[in-house]
């Protein structure tokens, strides 16, 4: 059910954006230049990889996120129009509207058992952890709420996130981490040295 819900939602804000899309592309060329998407690896269902599609929001080249973020990048990301292009990604099965966020694959290895059952299932264009804090959380509780999603997920909790989503998305809060023009990297539970 949940798989044709994904399908349903997808395909038709794809269709009732087409001409929307069409000019924020258009837009992303003129002021980004090419390329326009963002793509990377992530891990999907079972940790299994796949290539993620954004907007593009920095300037491609050296240099920290901060100093690469452009005024443009900005504006797709605290307005989440850079995400739009992840609604192909439900389509392809790749991902679903509402899961845990997909975090890059190299990650896998550092998350804890309770961490890595966040890919019990599809990862997300939103999800629990994301109208809960968003960026604003640390990581270990972006991790609790998303296992408490993968305990708890129903059709009806995730219409439930859809809406909160709006009303996250309108507020634009918690956009990136306090004091990063993104957010940090996750570097898994830091083991204490051994003793002398």
């Amino acid at each position: 059910m949940k798989r044709v819900f994904d399908i349903f939602v997808s395909l038709g804000l794809l269709l009732v954006l087409i001409v929307p899309l069409a000019g924020l592309l258009l837009i992303q060329y003129m002021v980004m230049g090419a390329p326009a998407f963002f793509r990377q690896v992530r891990a999907g269902h079972g940790g299994r990889p796949f290539r993620i599609v954004k907007f593009r929001t920095m300037r491609s080249g050296q240099g920290s996120d901060a100093e690469r973020l452009t005024r443009w990048g900005q504006l797709l990301r605290s307005t989440s129009l850079d995400e739009l292009p992840e609604l192909w990604n439900v389509l392809k099965g790749e991902m679903s509207l509402v899961g845990p966020r997909p975090l890059p694959t190299i990650y896998i290895e550092r998350y804890s058992a309770d961490q890595a059952r966040r890919h019990e299932v599809l990862p997300g264009i939103t999800g629990w952890a994301q109208v809960n804090g968003r960026n604003g959380l640390s990581w270990e509780r972006q991790f609790e709420l998303d296992l408490w999603y993968v305990e708890h997920r129903s059709l009806r909790l995730d219409l439930k996130i859809l809406a909160m989503t709006l009303f996250t998305v309108i507020r634009r809060e918690n956009i990136s981490e306090d004091g990063q023009a993104t957010r940090s990297e996750f570097l898994g539970k830091q083991k204490s040295p051994p003793k002398q």
